[in-house]
């Protein structure tokens, strides 16, 4: 309840006016209750930034859970993996990134939970890819990931996606030149 309350404050106040008091107000808790539980806001972040990322590898894998093995099999990883990083676990997750630029403790807490998510992502992709290249995947998967992060923080700028999917479009077209 409190994490999730957590997830919601960052999406719609961002990091830097996510408080305490809005958390507990959005969870519906006392103070004592906050506290009993998170001492600090940091404490609480940090239990945030796995309660996150936990949710963020179960959206990736119940989206992966009926891809196969054929012809589409690259752009149903690539459609899982966009579906799955988009609302507002991705959101949550990008305010912390960038909080955690100028916070120390908060990025030393960040990086294990994402490299546990990368992890799970590079195993996805190297399973659907049928990239089989170490330096094709490497470049394919980085490129892949660049290309869905960037396209997912500026979609609010965007009036048209059109161009996000003719992008991806000519991704697919060129990893699918990398196959095997």
């Amino acid at each position: 309840m409190l994490l999730d309350a957590t997830m919601s404050c960052l999406v719609e106040f961002g990091h830097s006016d996510t408080t305490t008091q809005r958390i507990q107000d959005e969870a519906g808790v006392s103070r004592g209750a906050l506290l009993h539980h998170f001492g600090s806001k940091t404490e609480l972040l940090v239990a945030a930034i796995h309660h996150i990322a936990d949710i963020r590898v179960a959206n990736i894998d119940a989206m992966i859970a009926d891809l196969g093995d054929g012809p589409d099999a690259l752009r149903d990883m690539v459609t899982a993996l966009r579906q799955a990083m988009t609302g507002p676990p991705f959101q949550a997750a990008l305010e912390l990134w960038t909080a955690s630029r100028t916070d120390p403790q908060l990025r030393e807490a960040l990086l294990p939970a994402e490299r546990r998510l990368g992890q799970r992502i590079r195993a996805v992709f190297d399973e659907h890819s049928g990239i089989s290249d170490p330096r094709d995947s490497e470049l394919a998967f980085e490129s892949l990931l660049a290309l869905i992060r960037g396209f997912e923080i500026t979609r609010n700028m965007r009036s048209d996606q059109r161009v996000a999917d003719l992008v991806i479009d000519d991704w697919i077209a060129r990893a699918s030149a990398m196959q095997d």
